[in-house]
């Protein structure tokens, strides 16, 4: 163990004060002094334990309500002085500072405040200065001095000081160091954020503290990490670990069937990030059932999401197919013992918590960030643009159409019918390749698009696609609009009874 150091004195300050205790008492046995101040001085006495109250130190008491009270020379100069330093040994002696080996202390509960809804006064007086303060110095003098910074490391700490009769070596200081650095910078960035919530400063600033290593990335010859609370959004009843796909799988799932949250029973199955069945029925049975029947083919090793609860009935029929994930808000008792059959089939209850409204991806040396598309087109936006007009049935396939489409990688074109996702064409370069590819997996899969539904995430530059449609069977259109010769594909619908509307907003997702 190398340059390991026994300490003999300590200064403990702290808002959060569970597994204190055993800390301070162990420091005790080992004839650590101890120094202290507010309400953790008072909880320290409370056990029987000596303490050396701060002020006694600086000869100042604390100030200001409190926002002052261990900014002094005396206790900065205790932590900072280099102890293999023949001028900062000298000043110690001089100034009668003493040595601090050990700085316990934690930072006020910023983020909670803020999240509690506090008063803004409440949210400002959660801003640590003293705290920060010490902690900064003490990870900066890592070489002399221990830092911890957290309640989080309370145990590991207590584990170091029990071992090796208190003896701590300068690798675990420097590694104490680093997690208090950690919880500096998120702190700040937490403040940060705080006070830019309306962007006036364009910066990009994120902190999250929750970090997973996934078995791998994308592929396994790739490294995978998932940085969030995975938990905050989803009880993990049973299966084997998520991977970086599962996860990606998981967040296209949970976009795409918030859609029809609060609709008649719903039911998706995804693969790569996209919707291959999508049926809404008066039970969820046939709404598996008929998106199942989207394509079968597609939904081996898929992703399954409900938008109710998924009974006994179709958990039995779920369990005949192979699949990765199944999500859902909540499960019959028997049912999730079905499902449970297979022992690395993931199975999620979703919680009912807020999304980020904005979404974040790599590019270049940077980031893109947007705010996500919460647009979802309605009746009500509805431009009816041909001289037939789709009938009420029609309009409701064609929003059905169009809340997959706007989920779907582009280019895309969805086809629906009845509320059921026959096929899509997903990801082309052209649109007219993802119309033919959406018509030719409807077809392989038997389905009759006469009556049938198109949706387009954008607008059409030329007939080609309605014409195309139209020898299909399909007789109602839904996409943006916004081409300079839009007026092309309305005369194409007009001249063979086609009705289209036009919505005003593009959905692209790449």
């Amino acid at each position: 163990m190398s340059h390991s150091k026994i300490a003999k004195s300590a200064l403990i300050s702290v808002f959060h004060k569970d597994g204190l205790a055993p800390i301070v008492k162990k420091l005790n046995e080992q004839g650590v002094t101890i120094y202290s101040t507010g309400g953790t001085e008072t909880f320290i006495k409370n056990l029987g334990i000596d303490v050396v109250p701060v002020e006694d130190v600086t000869s100042y008491p604390s100030i200001l309500g409190g926002r002052v009270k261990t900014l002094h020379p005396k206790v900065f100069g205790g932590i900072l002085n280099r102890q293999d330093h023949e001028g900062d040994v000298k000043e110690m002696e001089q100034y009668e500072i003493p040595q601090l080996d050990i700085v316990i202390v934690d930072l006020y509960p910023f983020e909670k405040t803020v999240a509690s809804g506090a008063s803004e006064q409440d949210i400002i007086e959660k801003i640590d200065i003293g705290g920060i303060s010490l902690i900064r110095a003490a990870a900066k003098n890592f070489k002399d001095v221990l830092c911890v910074s957290s309640m989080n490391d309370y145990e590991e700490f207590l584990e170091l000081i029990s071992a090796n009769n208190g003896a701590i070596s300068l690798e675990d200081r420097k590694r104490f160091a680093g997690k208090a650095f950690q919880e500096s910078s998120h702190y700040d960035t937490a403040i940060f954020n705080y006070f830019n919530q309306n962007e006036v400063e364009l910066v990009y600033k994120q902190s999250i503290t929750q970090g997973k290593q996934l078995r791998y990335g994308e592929n396994p010859h790739q490294k995978g990490y998932f940085f969030g609370d995975f938990d905050a959004l989803f009880d993990k009843l049973h299966g084997k670990e998520l991977s970086y796909n599962n996860l990606l799988d998981v967040d296209a799932a949970v976009n795409l069937m918030g859609e029809f949250k609060n609709d008649a029973p719903t039911f998706a199955i995804l693969k790569h990030n996209n919707a291959c069945g999508l049926a809404q029925r008066d039970s969820i049975l046939e709404a598996y059932k008929d998106a199942l029947a989207g394509d079968p083919v597609s939904a081996f090793g898929g992703v399954l999401i409900a938008n109710t609860t998924i009974d006994v009935a179709t958990a039995e029929e779920i369990h005949q197919l192979f699949c990765e994930v199944v999500i859902a808000p909540s499960y019959e008792e028997e049912a999730l013992e079905i499902l449970k059959g297979k022992k690395n089939r993931i199975i999620l209850t979703q919680k009912e918590v807020e999304q980020p409204a904005t979404t974040v991806r790599t590019c270049l040396n940077g980031v893109l960030v947007q705010d996500k598309d919460l647009k979802t087109d309605t009746k009500e936006v509805l431009k009816e643009v041909t001289d037939a007009k789709p009938s009420a049935q029609q309009i409701e396939d064609l929003l059905f159409a169009s809340k997959i489409c706007k989920h779907t990688k582009s280019n895309t074109i969805v086809l629906v019918k009845g509320k059921q996702l026959c096929a899509s064409g997903t990801g082309q370069t052209s649109r007219v390749d993802a119309l033919r590819q959406s018509i030719e997996k409807a077809q392989a899969f038997k389905f009759d698009l006469n009556g049938a539904v198109m949706a387009s995430d954008a607008f059409f530059p030329f007939p080609d696609c309605v014409e195309i449609a139209d020898k299909a069977g399909i007789k109602s259109v839904i996409q943006p609009g916004g081409s300079i010769k839009d007026q092309l594909s309305i005369d194409y619908c007009n001249k063979n009874d086609i009705s289209m509307v036009m919505t005003g907003t593009r959905h692209f997702k790449h």
